[in-house]
């Protein structure tokens, strides 16, 4: 059981607990939840042992018995994979003991009834453990969580930070605690690997509190929601979903107590102030200044301050943002993915997805232009502009400058008042402007590569993800503005709810190839699962007979292949006539317009003839348009046929 009564925390001048107050009884899953700065982080510490409250009270499990995932990057030392995992999950000293003591049998030392019951004990604790079957344990838990196949032989030095990560979750699920403490533990995972942690948690029968910005990890992992404001734990017995609908319900039931309170006090205070002076009233006005001392005022929570996002209108593209064909990668002997081949059409919203390591950022930046294709070609449609925001910080900002040199270097036509508005928008204010970008933290390097996105003219966002360091306030609102936003955007992200509200299609990178999902991501992992179905693991028996042959898949991939093929030189034959078209419609309007203000125009007014010749050209360049509008339609539906055969 975890308890915290009347917890209070300062730190200098800010409170961060005013009177906390709150249980989570054995095997209860609670959803830690609350904006950025809240608290969640330093409250899971002090749960975890590794801080303490000012004043008030903590019962929680004894330390070995509690697994605390932080948030921040822990080293997890040089030593192999399977000797760090079995040091954290306590099998290491006990196979230690017992090499020792079967060493110490070995020597002649076997009739010592002591060591035999020693070793006898120390081999059932052991076997208790699943000390004997722990590696395969391990390397099916390290398999769910994306490692390769060789990852227990490797040094934990070779990983990168966010794979350390996945080790010490790895290490925790391994030593299964009676208490798990997770502090954002989707932060550095694919979305295939949350997937397969939800299923491997929904079995955990131990005490959770998890902090997460991911909606659906709450929704299925928690049965209780703890929001943390303004220094005070408030309880929803439901998930996450159930929090949000049930908060809005109890504001307005607060805010209708609160008005109706105002308004009895406000009738109390004119029978005070009328009869204030009357000796027969004198009793009962009395009595109401006193009922009126005692009266607690209710007070409705005001919105803390968050981000406001709304993109400028986008310029308008041609049909084909993006054209890729025949496009691999490679990075010396290491080849990311091939043969990718699709385009991204005007006003798709696309989400990239696949197992960390695929390529996705890789693909990403090929997309926004910001490398070149190691083969194949990668075409820019007509008049697209693209954005591009690294999850890498440091491609986004310049080191060197200050956060108003960063956003005064856009080109941005914004007036500097209108600019410091933008940035007090996003929580730089003040003399935070003129702060160093060097030393900002990572959620304020993430807000200011966004600011960067927002004030850049561009109808073709490519954001890697853009979310991580965004609570969900302001996730939310910047969802909102992506759903709203009129260009093309390419979005990679963790988020499976940011991207099922907002994807349309869906590309993922698997096993070095690109896939073509036409739906959201709710569809895309439904035909995943299904295409996944149907396809056995090579070697495995098909139908529980007779073994799969292996040249029937080879024949089914080349007819795939021949018909995507096929699919795509058909879309190329209409694009060499669809985008000159666009170009020749696009002067065509700016010529009607040319003519037209002619028109206006006094002086030309005063010369009939040249008013009859304006007036002929308007008719012939007005039946031209239509002409051409009329062929680009039909282009269109012929596109529209061949997409909708590529994705069925």
């Amino acid at each position: 059981m975890i308890r915290v009564a009347k917890g209070q925390l300062r730190f200098g001048e800010q409170v961060l607990f005013r009177d906390l107050n709150f249980v989570v009884p054995d095997g209860g899953r609670l959803g830690l939840v609350g904006r950025n700065g809240a608290g969640k982080t330093t409250l899971l510490r002090v749960l975890a042992g590794e801080a303490f409250l000012d004043n008030g009270t903590v019962e929680t499990p004894a330390r070995e018995e509690i697994g605390y995932l932080p948030q921040d990057l822990a080293e997890v030392g040089d030593d192999s994979v399977v000797h760090f995992l079995k040091e954290r999950a306590s099998i290491a000293p006990l196979e230690r003991e017992l090499r020792r003591l079967e060493a110490l049998i070995a020597e002649g030392s076997g009739g010592d009834p002591a060591l035999l019951a020693r070793y006898d004990r120390t081999s059932a604790l052991f076997r208790c453990r699943d000390g004997f079957s722990f590696e395969a344990r391990a390397a099916k838990i390290l398999t769910g969580l994306g490692f390769s196949s060789d990852a227990l032989g490797q040094p934990c030095s070779v990983y990168s930070g966010g794979w350390k990560m996945r080790l010490l979750l790895a290490s925790i699920l391994l030593a299964n605690p009676k208490t798990m403490l997770l502090d954002e533990p989707t932060n550095h995972l694919d979305t295939e690997s949350m997937e397969w942690l939800e299923g491997y948690l929904k079995d955990y029968r131990g005490t959770m509190v998890v902090i997460s910005h991911d909606r659906r990890f709450l929704d299925k992992m928690t049965f209780e929601t703890a929001e943390l404001s303004q220094g005070r734990i408030t309880l929803y017995r439901g998930n996450y979903s159930f929090y949000l609908d049930e908060s809005v319900r109890r504001r307005e039931a607060l805010e209708k107590q609160a008005r109706r309170q105002e308004s009895e006090i406000r009738r109390t205070e004119e029978f005070i102030e009328r009869f204030r002076y009357k000796a027969t009233k004198a009793s009962q006005v009395q009595s109401r200044i006193r009922q009126l001392e005692k009266v607690e005022r209710l007070a409705v929570a005001t919105d803390e301050a968050s981000v406001t996002l709304r993109f400028s209108p986008s310029p308008r593209s041609g049909h084909d943002v993006v054209v890729l064909d025949g496009v691999g990668k490679s990075y010396g002997d290491h080849r990311v993915f091939s043969d990718a081949s699709f385009a991204i059409h005007r006003g798709e919203k696309v989400a990239l997805v696949g197992v960390n390591g695929a390529g996705k950022s890789t693909l990403s930046r090929l997309l926004a232009f910001q490398e070149e294709p190691t083969e194949g070609t990668i075409r820019r449609g007509l008049n697209v502009l693209p954005a591009f925001f690294s999850q890498e910080s440091s491609q986004n900002l310049d080191y060197r400058n200050t956060i108003w040199q960063e956003i005064t270097n856009t080109g941005s036509a914004l007036s500097e008042g209108e600019r410091r508005n933008l940035l007090g928008a996003f929580l730089f204010s003040g003399d935070d402007i003129h702060k160093s970008v060097s030393v900002l933290s990572g959620g304020e390097k993430s807000r200011l590569g966004l600011l960067k996105v927002l004030l850049h003219p561009s109808n073709f966002l490519v954001l890697d993800e853009p979310t991580n360091h965004l609570d969900r306030v302001t996730k939310e609102l910047f969802q909102q503005a992506l759903l709203a936003y009129d260009g093309t955007l390419v979005l990679v992200s963790h988020d499976r709810h940011f991207l099922d509200d907002l994807a349309q299609r869906v590309i993922e990178i698997r096993n070095g190839q690109v896939l073509d999902y036409h739906g959201n991501y709710s569809y895309f992992i439904e035909r995943r699962k299904r295409l996944l179905e149907m396809e056995p693991p090579e070697g495995s028996p098909c139908d529980g007979r007779t073994p799969r042959a292996p040249q029937n898949e080879k024949e089914r991939k080349r007819e795939e292949a021949r018909l995507r093929n096929e699919l795509y030189r058909k879309r190329q034959k209409i694009l060499v006539d669809l985008e000159p078209l666009e170009e020749t419609v696009e002067k065509l309007e700016g010529e009607k317009e040319r003519l037209e203000k002619a028109l206006c125009d006094p002086s030309v007014l005063a010369d009939s003839e040249q008013v009859k010749e304006l007036m002929i050209a308007l008719d012939e360049t007005r039946k031209a348009i239509g002409d051409k509008l009329s062929r680009w339609e039909d282009l269109m539906e012929q596109l529209e046929s061949i997409d909708g055969e590529a994705s069925s």
